[in-house]
């Protein structure tokens, strides 16, 4: 009896507070720098003009043959899940190959997931800084075969970045769908 009751304590202690806690990887309060990179309808994009939005960014590319189309896939899910909150998240996806990933490529790649997703790209230089800013490391692979030539190898986390231009959190590409919800929800609704 007393081993049920110091049980159901722990779990009850556990619930409480796994509703009030990130699933994924909490960061020390950065603030991110603005950057000027140029978004797949060919127009400027600054990241402060998400501000008052929280912010998902995968650094990825179109050739992917695995992540980063998985992670698109996952975003699709967690968009759907958001409902009503979706209108205050935005996807943002960086390519790490601005050889290929032309704003077109981007633009139609995108759509296949959602037309919400907003894709980046710029000069190997503006991207080697965005880089810089999140610590994404990415770097051409030569492959024996294929009509690709390369791939890149990349980070495969994604950076969420609070309304205020802070990152938060480092979420796994392949977290469950429901914990990726739930952190930005957390931070939508956290009081400032």
């Amino acid at each position: 009896m007393r081993f049920s009751l110091i049980l159901c304590a722990a779990l009850l202690g556990w619930a409480c507070q796994s509703a009030d806690t990130f699933r994924g990887t909490v960061m020390p309060d950065t603030p991110i720098s603005d950057f000027a990179l140029t978004d797949h309808h060919e127009q400027p994009f600054n990241l402060s003009a998400y501000r008052g939005n929280v912010v998902v960014l995968f650094f990825g590319f179109t050739f992917c043959p695995d992540v980063c189309p998985l992670t698109l896939s996952t975003w699709k899910r967690v968009h759907d899940a958001l409902q009503a909150d979706t209108a205050k998240v935005k996807f943002v996806y960086v390519t790490v190959d601005p050889e290929r990933d032309t704003p077109q490529k981007l633009k139609t790649h995108l759509a296949i997931f959602s037309p919400q997703f907003l894709g980046l790209t710029g000069s190997p230089e503006a991207l080697r800084e965005v880089y810089a800013e999140f610590g994404v490391y990415a770097e051409k692979e030569t492959i024996a075969a294929g009509a690709s030539g390369y791939l890149v190898n990349h980070t495969t986390r994604m950076f969420v970045v609070d309304q205020n231009g802070v990152l938060r959190l480092l979420i796994s590409h392949d977290a469950p769908v429901a914990d990726i919800v739930h952190d930005l929800r957390l931070l939508l609704h956290a009081k400032p």
